[in-house]
């Protein structure tokens, strides 16, 4: 093998790509900067039980281990970056009211979340502490669709769950952590042979509810048949009266139910959600309510938020049209260097064209040439 050849989902980012990447990054973040969102910037790595602290299995199993070789401790690469953004404003912050914050940085995953995933994913991410309202959920919604339509993703569909209503179904059982782990698995694959070997030995309704609930996904009449079906509860019956008023609340946005998707980490606790869009073979968002993040801090405040892959949007966009630019000659020519230095402090990019390769095909789209007329260097089209 060659030295030179990447590890299996880990890949270089080309010029094309990398600009478009970089592009959207800072539009997101200034579309989270004009909700009133903070950013911050958690470490790569953090001790070990810091950074898995409240996390469930999935997170742990999906985090690189390695040894701080200044202090002998565990640490790990992050797999996620909520539950830091958790310590922050539970720690750094301590904030009275709400707290809203943003992140945009790379994580780091010991797997792949699907056949053409990366394990190096560009984690962007918007997180609400304090409120406990719908009010919370619903905005961080509605930022998430802004920030799809300004990626210019068209027609997303808002996929709405609650991790509530499984609980709900499964108060009074006990289950093992590796038998519920395979019961979610059961359901997000909506595999009813599996599900039905699994829940034999649970009390009727909880199986019947179980077993219903894989064919609960579609339109609002999914929620008037959740009603029918499942057992009388109150967890229940609040969860499905939330995702009536959040999908009454998106503005023209297209929305599904799928009552029965666990996807994701343990941290939810409430109304979830999953965007997905035509091109891509997976959820482009997840997001949803996780109140109890903080609780592992000592600070159990209520908190939504939902997160993206900026690498895997930019893979089902078109690829934007290379930036506009300037030709100059390469000469040692004072006035010619200031002509130069002037049109790049005014925003400009301007390519200098080196001896011997005038016909180089850029990253750039040079619809501008610099040229010396009677005496004066101006720009002109090409």
């Amino acid at each position: 093998m060659s030295a030179w050849v990447l590890p299996d989902h880990i890949a270089d980012v080309l010029p094309s790509e990398a600009r478009h990447i970089e592009e959207l990054r800072r539009d997101l973040l200034d579309i989270a900067r004009g909700y009133g969102y903070e950013l911050v910037m958690p470490p790569l790595l953090e001790h070990l039980e810091s950074l898995l602290s409240g996390s469930g299995q999935a997170l742990d199993l999906q985090t690189f281990k390695l040894v701080d070789q200044l202090s002998g401790r565990m640490m790990g690469l992050r797999a996620d970056s909520t539950p830091q953004v958790a310590r922050i404003d539970a720690h750094l912050l301590n904030r009275q009211g709400i707290t809203r914050l943003c992140y945009c940085g790379p994580v780091l995953r010991t797997r792949p979340g699907g056949p053409n995933a990366t394990r190096e994913p560009l984690q962007f991410g918007a997180e609400i502490y304090g409120h406990g309202g719908l009010e919370a959920d619903l905005e961080t919604l509605q930022l998430a669709l802004d920030c799809l339509n300004a990626a210019k993703v068209e027609s997303p569909v808002v996929d709405l769950a609650d991790a509530r209503i499984v609980k709900a179904l499964l108060v009074g059982v006990t289950m093992e952590g590796e038998q519920l782990a395979q019961l979610h698995a059961a359901l997000a694959a909506k595999d009813v042979s599996s599900l039905a070997a699994l829940t034999r030995n649970l009390p009727a309704p909880s199986r019947q509810g179980l077993l219903a609930l894989v064919q609960l996904y579609g339109d609002e009449t999914v929620l008037l048949e959740a009603e029918r079906v499942l057992a009388p509860s109150a967890a229940v019956h609040e969860a499905l009266r939330n995702l009536k008023w959040l999908a009454r609340h998106l503005d023209g946005a297209r929305v599904s139910f799928d009552l029965a998707d666990l996807r994701g980490y343990a941290y939810y606790t409430g109304t979830r959600f999953s965007i997905y869009a035509h091109g891509a073979s997976d959820a482009l968002v997840r997001g949803g309510r996780y109140d109890k993040v903080g609780s592992v801090f000592g600070r159990n405040r209520p908190a939504a938020g939902f997160s993206l892959d900026v690498k895997a949007l930019v893979g089902v966009l078109a690829a934007r049209p290379l930036r506009a630019a300037i030709r100059a000659p390469w000469r040692e020519v004072p006035d010619l260097r200031s002509a130069i230095a002037l049109l790049r402090a005014q925003g400009e990019t301007v390519v200098c064209v080196l001896p011997g390769h005038e016909n180089e095909v850029e990253e750039f789209h040079c619809d501008r040439e610099l040229i010396q007329v009677a005496g004066q260097w101006v720009v002109q089209a090409v």
